[in-house]
């Protein structure tokens, strides 16, 4: 397929990266090991000027978030924009980024969970691809040596990303096999879901659509899978990725795993479960928006790079 996606250069030794909170907030201390790794790599990390700041349970007022992001991608000194956390709010900003900005200078832009809204939107907005991987408050015990390595080569390298299903993840027994190409498109289910009906909707025909979750119960990943069916947005879709699915379960005999089953094996297209990817324990990181192969036979998913 046309690799007609925007991708932004490598990271390189010496290139600052802004680290900017379009979601949820944080402090300081918990970007500090994210700064460290950050910083051990060669790069120079900038906290966004409002990257602490709170709202409620939002980092700032929208104004605040979106110019942090605006003025990320106008600096021409900044290389990357690595977020630091999802949690909620970058659906109430991303109408208020500067596209044109962003297709003037392509930039590398790192997260998951919440960020999915603003990959969406740069997508739709530039055709800008991303990078689906932990953001900068980072957590050891969740994402040790082999989830930092992942992220930087995914930052750093302009080699296809290739993530194979782990037989200990919960969602590994979800499998319909065959091979497919197409462009890897989503992450958080939620956020896929609250996109139907926005302009950043992705047209996810001949798409390989990446789904992860956290902590939320059976019925409600039934509900939204349903929902994507019967909204149609899951027609002429090429393959299903399915990653972690963590802390997805209430005190209905019905599991996770049954459900996807259920609401993606009858799809008439390749399904891989097990993928690494998402909340739980070792996440790793995958481009999106680019060319991709998933392998349900042999258990493996190779996306093309976010960066050249």
């Amino acid at each position: 397929m046309p690799d007609d996606c925007l991708r932004p250069p490598a990271l390189r030794p010496g290139d600052a990266v802004m680290l900017v909170s379009p979601s949820g907030p944080t402090r300081p201390e918990r970007v500090a090991r994210g700064i460290e790794l950050l910083t051990g790599w060669g790069l120079r990390p900038v906290p966004a000027p409002n990257a602490y700041a709170r709202r409620g349970y939002l980092a700032g007022d929208d104004a605040l978030r979106a110019a942090d992001l605006n003025a990320a991608f106008a600096d021409p000194e900044i290389r990357g924009v690595i977020c630091t956390r999802g949690g909620y709010g970058a659906q109430r900003v991303v109408d208020l980024i500067d596209m044109a900005a962003v297709r003037r200078d392509p930039k590398v832009v790192a997260g998951f969970s919440d960020i999915t809204a603003l990959q969406f939107a740069l997508w739709r907005g530039a055709r800008l691809a991303g990078v689906h991987g932990p953001g900068a408050a980072w957590r050891d015990e969740r994402t040790p040596l082999r989830s930092a390595e992942s992220l930087h080569a995914a930052l750093t390298s302009a080699e296809p990303v290739t993530v194979a299903a782990v037989e200990a993840e919960e969602t590994y027994p979800v499998r319909v096999p065959g091979r497919a190409e197409g462009r890897l498109l989503g992450g958080n289910l939620c956020l896929i879901t609250a996109s139907i009906g926005t302009p950043d909707m992705p047209d996810l025909t001949g798409a390989i659509l990446l789904v992860e979750e956290v902590q939320e119960p059976p019925y409600k990943i039934d509900r939204m899978l349903t929902h994507l069916r019967r909204c149609g947005a899951l027609d002429g879709i090429a393959a299903v990725a399915v990653g972690q699915f963590t802390e997805c379960a209430d005190g209905w005999d019905t599991t996770v795993v049954d459900v996807l089953t259920d609401r993606l094996g009858d799809l008439g297209v390749p399904v891989l479960g097990g993928l690494p990817i998402g909340h739980g324990p070792g996440q790793l990181t995958v481009p999106v928006g680019t060319p991709a192969v998933l392998d349900a036979t042999t258990g493996t998913l190779t996306v093309t790079s976010a960066v050249r």
